[in-house]
């Protein structure tokens, strides 16, 4: 049996599925409340960053993968009108029907598809624009996920990777006791999950760091891949470009 890391545990490849769905299920309700208590609202701005380098444009095809609550689907649904289509999917349904309806409250009744980023159910080609926020870190087979999302990309399209990676070493310390001591607080306070919080934070830490992921990415495919750190580098943007 295949292992893989669960935050910093080590498990069956099967079971993290399973768990880190558990994880979601429980944090839903609370969800964008805990998302803007521990950025401090700034992953609000990550978001738009993201928003404006991706520059959607009327007409275009756009998948979002893990999008939750649908923050970013619902910042470029307006800019790939008229005639685009942005694609609200998740492999998490509880977290999928929160973005669904928080949608719909907001007047767009876009096509929401539960579907796994290791094997997305699209033909090559199909997108223009690829996003996926604060989602990779927690799939099972990264490398998969990348190739999946080079391949649904038409020529000259975008992959958008928004995620947390390594901070500056200045604040790595403060970063650590923040992410260890008042975040799982946090959500034993806010959310009445303090476990699925302490996952959160040592995911972060488990992830591959700015230059690994670029590596994962060409190694995908993409012949082109930048990198803009956020926020010291508590949060990265890569973007592929397909060649």
């Amino acid at each position: 049996m295949s292992q893989t890391h669960f935050g910093f545990e080590t498990v069956d490849e099967r079971d993290k599925a399973r768990r880190v769905r558990a994880v979601f299920d429980s944090v839903a309700p609370r969800y964008d409340l805990m998302n803007d208590l521990m950025s401090a609202g700034l992953h609000r701005w990550w978001k738009a960053y993201t928003v404006m380098v991706a520059n959607p444009q009327p007409g275009q095809r756009v998948l979002d993968i893990a999008g939750g609550t649908g923050d970013l689907s619902l910042a470029i649904a307006p800019k790939v009108q008229p005639g685009g289509l942005v694609l609200h999917t998740d492999i998490n349904e509880t977290m999928l029907r929160e973005g669904r309806d928080r949608l719909l409250d907001r007047g767009w009744a876009l096509p929401t598809v539960v579907c796994d980023a290791e094997r997305l159910p699209f033909v090559d080609g199909a997108f223009d624009l690829v996003t996926v926020a604060f989602g990779l870190r927690n799939m099972t087979h990264k490398e998969l996920a990348l190739r999946e999302m080079y391949r649904v990309l038409r020529v000259g399209g975008k992959l958008l990777v928004l995620e947390f990676s390594k901070v500056a070493p200045p604040l790595q310390k403060a970063y650590d006791w923040y992410s260890f001591h008042v975040l799982p607080r946090l959500g034993r306070w806010v959310a009445g999950d303090e476990a699925s919080y302490r996952y959160l934070a040592e995911s972060i830490r488990m992830h591959p760091d700015q230059e690994t992921l670029r590596r994962m990415m060409h190694d995908a495919g993409f012949g082109h891949v930048d990198v803009h750190n956020l926020t010291a580098g508590v949060v990265a943007l890569h973007v592929g470009i397909k060649t």
